[in-house]
């Protein structure tokens, strides 16, 4: 099944002018109209089947957090979940936050890329950042959520443990036939990821989207 993700956000200024700010108009020689009609405008259209990844890149500022958070707006609350949204229990362990047996929850938990006993047999909020983010991959991938969502997709990890992750991700999506739309401003996970679709956020508010068949559309 195919589905399209549209994204279409402005923002414009609309602020107070306090005399702090009439002194930067005049410092930097512009007027309050001119600052109004500076409007940053976000959109951006792409196209995604079962099991496919769409990978958000460009500099940082650019967008690609607004364009994740309007794709994900525009799904129902049981068929998406964003992994930052995904809490962090104390009062149990992360191989008991896993609904699934024992096997299957270990499986998942390495996916992600948590393999140390010490750790997995621990709270997710006593875990260190890095694997309450890996945890947090780890409860995506045993949900229900078709359509997975991830900002700054892996840019505390170190960049051996994120390829790895990334490469799992990749067979995951194929296997399961869940979409994942994951964003950062790193390129280096690309060759593990192989999405199929790849959008590139440009300062100006322009968005690139390259499909896997090299063809591109505005």
């Amino acid at each position: 099944m195919t589905t399209t993700l549209s994204a279409s956000k402005k923002f414009e200024w609309n602020l107070p002018v306090t005399d702090k700010v009439a002194d930067c108009l005049r410092a930097f020689g512009i007027t309050v109209q001119r600052l109004k009609n500076n409007i940053i405008t976000h959109e951006c259209s792409v196209e995604l089947s079962d099991g496919e990844v769409c990978y958000i890149t460009g500099p940082s500022g650019s967008g690609k957090s607004v364009l994740l958070r309007e794709f994900y707006n525009g799904f129902s609350g049981d068929e998406k979940i964003n992994i930052s949204d995904i809490p962090l229990p104390s009062d149990k362990t992360c191989v008991d936050c896993i609904e699934a047996g024992v096997l299957e929850t270990l499986r998942t938990l390495s996916i992600a890329g948590l393999t140390d006993v010490f750790c997995i047999l621990n709270s997710p909020a006593n875990l260190s950042d890095g694997q309450k983010y890996r945890y947090r991959i780890a409860r995506a991938l045993a949900g229900q959520a078709k359509y997975i969502f991830a900002d700054e997709f892996c840019s505390n990890l170190d960049r051996v443990t994120a390829a790895v992750i990334s490469h799992n991700i990749r067979k995951h999506a194929k296997k399961s036939g869940k979409v994942f739309i994951l964003a950062s401003a790193q390129d280096d996970l690309l060759a593990d990821l192989r999405p199929e679709v790849i959008v590139i956020k440009h300062l100006a508010g322009q968005a690139e989207v390259i499909y896997k068949t090299l063809s591109t559309k505005p």
